[in-house]
């Protein structure tokens, strides 16, 4: 689930990594999985009656991924630097599984051997984290902790308390509120169970079948190549939870016919880029930070998908209607795609995906029925998939156990990036946690705020994005979750809905430049200029800049009202969506204008208002609804006058 670099398949590192690399990184990764699947099931204590501590399993599991990260380095695999580190993170892995209880027991009086092994555990895995996900996030953790031993100088809110060195060592080593703590342990049991899911399903033509089944719906439409990506984007992006390889699993096939249809190469990597962005928000799978989200807020992470499920349709939405109305604008028909199939054609080859995919939801949804945590449905699901997908196969082919089992392999690496950061931002969280440095910036931001929540949003809305520039999504949300998810909460916003808030701002980095992974990705697929592809994917995506304040202010939106209350807004803010998009494709039922274009801006406004914002918002709203629809109107009625003056390819005239 990384979204920040692109993680070479087996071939590709095969390739470039000698064969005592490719040997241990295959027996590292095994270990790593096989570690997480036997623990998922429970099996050391079932089968063998062993009982561990949960810390135990996951020093074990850091100690391989951090041998994992310097032996799979192909940059610099040759270099005797990286062997020793290998060996060191294997046996400091090792000796805190093995001395975990004496170490804990003994840290308060911080021995010279608790100091030790904290203290070489920090540095793996902070160079680890560098060199999977480059400094911005390590720069910004060794920021805070000489912010820590400044800030006790200081005097008022930026004042934190003072911790010795030694403490903090021990504190952030050991501690299960450090690097072993809470945040790895959701990277490394939940993460991983979910990616092996996506890894056999993508390998046994999961990813083909959502392809196809996209192209069967959408393809006959207007503007049917576009629509395909939006679908397709949507569908995979439920099972990948990553933007960027969505964008290559999905774009490599959308883009290019999107392109044959019409549209630039520069949009289509746009629209492809923020479909594949919504994969982090749609469930029942979503981006790494949602499973994290459940953890701090403690609740099922089901409460998570439920509250999650308005928003992501609302942005798919919001995308559908941007490329039906730049196919209508552009007069961009259906897609050109030689012997495609039918929905039913390809439901009747590949139904089998949606076995697992059905139990799946159903287990997240009642946990209480199926008595199955998210990891085990997961690997509950995996294994239904494992069964069905040799028998039935798919476009003709059909996976052996023995390449799903590679495919489950290679889980270790893919998940690589993501373990790491849940080490490194349980330093993160360790630091703030044992200075007081959180509380510290809750007390300032409410300050600087003045009490005013949509003014509090809009400063957490700006620092999200400012974090964002360089940093992982689950990096951003971690980070912001600690450090400004408080702040609302302080100031009456339900902790769902604050959480929700920092999470979807904290994706902006997929499509906004300068970072734009998904955008890159998209580009260099299209063969366009990235920079600009950002930049077009933030029209494409707009609705991604408001509906967090959406929601925030209209609970109704994360599911929490009545069902009336539910189907009005959702309703309500739909319409909106579309008016806006209209504003920013500049076509209703003509070409419109800058003039137009605005009007419709402001209309949009005032329909989404969340009518909780003031006492008398509902007006606006209700304002805003009847200038839509005489806009409309007028629209519509004009260009029909235009049409009955003119030859049917003449364009009308923009108002």
């Amino acid at each position: 689930m990384s979204e920040e670099r692109i993680i070479p398949d087996a071939a590709e590192f095969a390739s470039a990594a000698s064969k005592a690399t490719v040997f241990w990184t295959n027996v590292f990764q095994s270990l790593l999985v096989a570690a997480v699947v036997l623990w998922v099931l429970d099996i050391p204590r079932q089968v063998f009656n062993i009982a561990f501590y949960t810390e135990q399993l996951l020093t074990i599991c850091l100690g391989l991924t951090l041998a994992l990260a310097y032996i799979a380095d192909t940059s610099r695999q040759r270099h005797w630097s990286n062997w020793v580190a290998v060996v060191l993170s294997l046996g400091l892995g090792g000796y805190i599984a093995a001395r975990y209880a004496a170490l804990t027991d003994e840290a308060a009086l911080i021995p010279l051997s608790a100091l030790i092994v904290s203290a070489l555990l920090i540095l793996l895995i902070m160079e680890a984290s560098r060199r999977t996900n480059g400094w911005g996030f390590v720069s910004m953790i060794a920021a805070m902790a000489v912010y820590v031993y400044i800030s006790p100088h200081l005097s008022g809110d930026f004042q934190t308390r003072y911790v010795s060195p030694e403490r903090m060592t021990v504190y952030l080593g050991l501690d299960i509120n450090g690097a072993i703590g809470s945040i790895l342990q959701v990277a490394v049991m939940v993460v991983i169970p979910f990616t092996i899911l996506g890894q056999v399903l993508a390998r046994t033509g999961g990813a083909d079948f959502f392809s196809d089944i996209s192209m069967a719906a959408m393809g006959n439409f207007r503007g049917g190549a576009a629509k395909i990506a939006v679908l397709g984007s949507a569908l995979f992006g439920m099972i990948s939870g990553s933007a960027v390889s969505n964008v290559l699993a999905v774009g490599i096939v959308t883009i290019p016919t999107m392109v044959r249809s019409g549209f630039t190469p520069t949009r289509s990597a746009a629209i492809e880029s923020v479909g594949s962005t919504g994969g982090q928000l749609m469930p029942p799978v979503m981006g790494a930070a949602a499973f994290i989200m459940a953890e701090f807020l403690q609740v099922p992470y089901g409460s998570v998908c439920i509250a999650a499920a308005i928003p992501a349709i609302l942005y798919y939405t919001c995308l559908f209607f941007h490329v039906d109305l730049e196919a209508a604008k552009h007069k961009i028909g259906a897609a050109k795609i030689a012997d495609a199939p039918s929905v039913t054609e390809v439901l009747k080859s590949g139904w089998h995906f949606l076995v697992p995919i059905a139990f799946l939801v159903f287990a997240l949804m009642y946990p209480e029925v199926t008595l199955l945590t998210p990891e085990k449905a997961a690997i509950v699901s995996t294994a239904i998939l494992m069964v069905l997908a040799p028998i039935f196969g798919y476009r003709g082919k059909r996976l052996g156990i023995l390449d799903m089992l590679k495919a489950i392999m290679e889980t270790g690496r893919v998940s690589l990036d993501i373990i790491l950061i849940g080490a490194a931002a349980g330093i993160m969280v360790g630091i703030m946690s044992i200075s007081g440095l959180a509380f510290s910036m809750t007390i300032q931001l409410l300050a600087l705020a003045g009490g005013n929540v949509f003014l509090l949003l809009l400063l957490i809305a700006i620092l999200a994005f400012v974090l964002g520039i360089g940093l992982p999504t689950v990096s951003v949300y971690i980070l912001t979750a600690t450090l400004l998810a408080p702040a609302l909460v302080k100031l009456g916003v339900t902790p769902m809905a604050a959480h929700m808030f920092v999470m979807y701002n904290g994706i902006l980095s997929m499509i906004t430049p300068p970072v734009a992974f998904a955008a890159y990705a998209a580009a260099n697929i299209a063969r366009t200029d990235g920079w600009t592809t950002g930049w077009m994917a933030c029209v494409v995506g707009w609705s991604t800049f408001i509906l967090p304040f959406l929601f925030v202010l209209t609970p109704s939106l994360l599911m929490d009202g009545s069902w009336t209350e539910i189907v009005l807004n959702f309703s309500r803010v739909t319409f909106g969506i579309w008016l806006g998009t209209i504003a920013a494709v500049g076509f209703a039922f003509a070409r419109l204008n800058a003039v137009g274009r605005a009007i419709y801006a402001v209309i949009s406004l005032a329909v989404v208002l969340p009518p909780e914002t003031f006492t008398g918002a509902i007006w606006i709203n209700a304002v805003g609804v009847t200038a839509a629809a005489i806009m409309l109107a007028v629209d519509w009625i004009r260009q029909r006058a235009l049409r009955k003056g003119s030859a049917a390819e003449t364009p009308a005239t923009p108002y």
